[in-house]
């Protein structure tokens, strides 16, 4: 293990050296005193950092990360004298990467401080550029998301997970499962929306052969398929409030009974939540019932907008036109790329994705132009081009198709702002 002159104990030095965690140790000053073997081959490719700051290796700064705008864990442990857990974005010999970093205070014979314990490990579950599948950001508001993430996962708490519609509930519901003790189950995806009571309960719950006309045989529900898994309710604000008593219940005993059936079985799952309604308003309003929010507020994540995270916008623009066409190399024109940073993405990650798929089929090249982009976008003006004259029926459907979009898709809640009937809405869009 690499030491400085001013080393600590053998002891700790020893404990650190077998431990199969890059770690290293600092005085109060952020020097780093040493570093195992597993720091220095996955977070310094071998080179020497003993008598380095921590912030200049895993940062590039010249100061502590505290006087850059970020939370320094050395600095508040300090202060507390109590452990310290951040996630960071550091240098690495692959590039940036999410990293878990856990500071521990070393208290010596003095009794007083004496040197820092950083055990630092790497997230998989997102990434910083990008890649086929998983989470990918690096602002400020996804880390701060992340570290929830993190946080929550390795529990069996109740997650949920709030934001508006495109935002990628479902992905960071995903992430969760994967860091969870439960990885090797089941993820099952419940669709909350449009489920009627007997649906409801056939669909979680299951059925027993004759429990109703055209149940030929025995039907396993989804809260059973989950077991020793993850049971992800999507857009769980949109359950009718008769069916929101069938699952507190359930929440509640831990124990179902299938349609038609006398057993009870108990379920094996870890929930995960997700809504873009407000549901304290909803519990105001009385059209969601205060004893099932507390149950599924345990632990809340705010997914941020992507208006709220624009450093990512370009990132992830890469990312989708990856995914949509992995045997192409779809790029961005510096003009192209500039307009979707000014953008507002009322439809977040979603719209993003739609905008990109479009602009590919517009585009006879590899290069994605402006004048492949949505007029909105393009900066051709929000429903249509300033000296462009179209049909009234024309322009009216653009007007609901982009208005739609700053409703993040939400019919119902357009329509009672247009005052007319959500019937009547979707006929006009058709």
């Amino acid at each position: 293990m690499a030491v400085s002159r001013m080393s600590p104990t053998n002891e700790l030095i020893s404990f650190l050296e077998t431990h199969p965690d890059p770690q290293i140790v600092m005085d109060g000053d952020y020097r780093i005193l040493a570093a195992n073997a597993a720091y220095r081959r996955i977070f310094s490719s071998g080179r020497d950092v003993v008598g380095q700051t921590c912030y200049s290796v895993s940062h590039g700064y010249s100061r502590p990360c505290d006087e850059c705008g970020e939370f320094c864990p050395l600095a508040a442990s300090r202060v507390s004298g109590e452990p310290n857990r951040v996630l960071h974005l550091h240098h690495t010999p692959r590039g940036e990467e999410h990293v878990d970093v856990e500071l521990t205070p070393i208290v010596g014979a003095s009794g007083k401080i004496e040197y820092f314990v950083e055990r630092m490990s790497t997230v998989r579950e997102a990434s910083s550029f990008p890649v086929e599948t998983g989470l990918v950001g690096k602002s400020p508001a996804f880390n701060r998301m992340l570290e929830l993430v993190r946080r929550v996962a390795p529990s069996d708490t109740t997650a949920l997970l709030l934001g508006e519609s495109g935002t990628g509930k479902e992905l960071v519901a995903q992430a969760i499962h994967q860091q969870s003790g439960r990885e090797h189950g089941p993820f099952v995806v419940v669709e909350c929306s449009g489920l009627t009571e007997t649906l409801f309960e056939s669909e979680l719950f299951g059925y027993e052969k004759g429990a109703f006309t055209g149940a030929n045989q025995r039907k396993i529900g989804l809260v059973e398929s989950a077991a020793g898994g993850t049971l992800f309710l999507d857009e769980v604000g949109d359950i009718p409030l008769s069916l929101q008593v069938k699952l507190l219940r359930l929440l509640e005993s831990g124990t179902f009974r299938r349609v038609g059936g006398l057993e009870t079985h108990r379920a094996d799952f870890r929930l995960v939540a997700a809504t873009h309604r407000d549901l304290k308003a909803m519990v105001d309003a009385g059209t969601f019932r205060r004893d099932l929010y507390y149950r599924l507020s345990v632990f809340p994540i705010v997914l941020p907008a992507l208006r709220e995270r624009r450093e990512d916008i370009g990132l992830l623009a890469d990312t989708l036109l990856t995914r949509l066409a992995p045997g192409r190399a779809y790029s961005l024109s510096a003009a192209a790329r500039a307009r979707l940073q000014d953008y507002d993405f009322p439809g977040n990650i979603r719209e993003l994705r739609n905008i990109l798929e479009r602009a590919m089929l517009m585009a006879d090249g590899d290069v994605l132009l402006p004048g492949h982009l949505p007029p909105e976008v393009a900066g051709q003006g929000e429903v249509a081009a300033a000296d462009e004259v179209v049909p009234l029926e024309v322009a009216e459907r653009r007007y609901l198709q982009w208005a739609l979009a700053r409703h993040g898709g939400d019919r119902k809640s357009l329509a009672a702002r247009l005052g007319i009937s959500e019937r009547t809405l979707y006929r006009k869009l058709a």
